[in-house]
């Protein structure tokens, strides 16, 4: 085992580093992994925080020119899901669409935002919000090839996991929220390259 503070190696089962004498027994490891998580979940909501107000401060601007956001996590979804009673799936779900929509801009489409997300979901008891992710799945499908990219799992494959993943319990759903954050991650990643963002 090696010291996380100076990286001599040292004895398995040692409390303290003979180097440094940095503690490195078992729950120090998880104490700091779980502050490092902590952390990296409050950068998140603060930067979800900031970038709301910056949109009410400055209203619509014209899409292009940013960097988008290229290292969505399921975890970090879920777990500031659960802190924020879901308003940060809102405003996921507001980021996501902004996102695409750059990315994939030119195609002829255009990714529903927030305010119509939430409305025809409410209207429709939550089947508008199936269609929502379908149809995104399709659109990062289709618009892989531009950044040469191939990505397999379509809308379908995104609505089958989401309709019949509560056969595993519910992960099969989380999955196919995965999946869609793979493929936007791709499709953003490739478009911060290609504009040197």
């Amino acid at each position: 085992m090696f010291c996380a503070h100076c990286g001599k190696k040292i004895p398995d089962g040692t409390k303290f580093c003979p180097s440094c004498g940095a503690d490195v027994s078992a729950g120090s490891q998880v104490q700091n992994a779980a502050n490092q998580a902590f952390r990296s979940v409050e950068g998140n909501l603060n930067s979800a925080v900031n970038d709301v107000k910056n949109t009410f401060q400055n209203g619509n601007q014209p899409y292009g020119g940013e960097r988008l956001t290229d290292d969505r996590s399921l975890v970090v979804l879920i777990l500031l899901s659960i802190i924020t009673c879901n308003i940060y799936y809102y405003y996921y779900i507001y980021k996501l669409a902004h996102d695409v929509n750059i990315a994939c801009s030119g195609d002829g489409e255009e990714t529903g935002g927030l305010v119509q997300y939430l409305l025809l979901s409410f209207v429709t008891c939550g089947i508008y919000a199936l269609y929502w992710e379908y149809k995104l799945g399709n659109r990062l499908a289709a618009n892989a090839p531009r950044y040469g990219l191939t990505i397999q799992e379509n809308g379908t494959t995104i609505l089958m996991w989401r309709l019949f993943g509560f056969v595993l319990c519910f992960v099969g759903t989380w999955y196919g929220v995965y999946l869609l954050l793979k493929n936007a991650n791709q499709i953003c990643n490739a478009y911060n390259r290609y504009n040197n963002l």
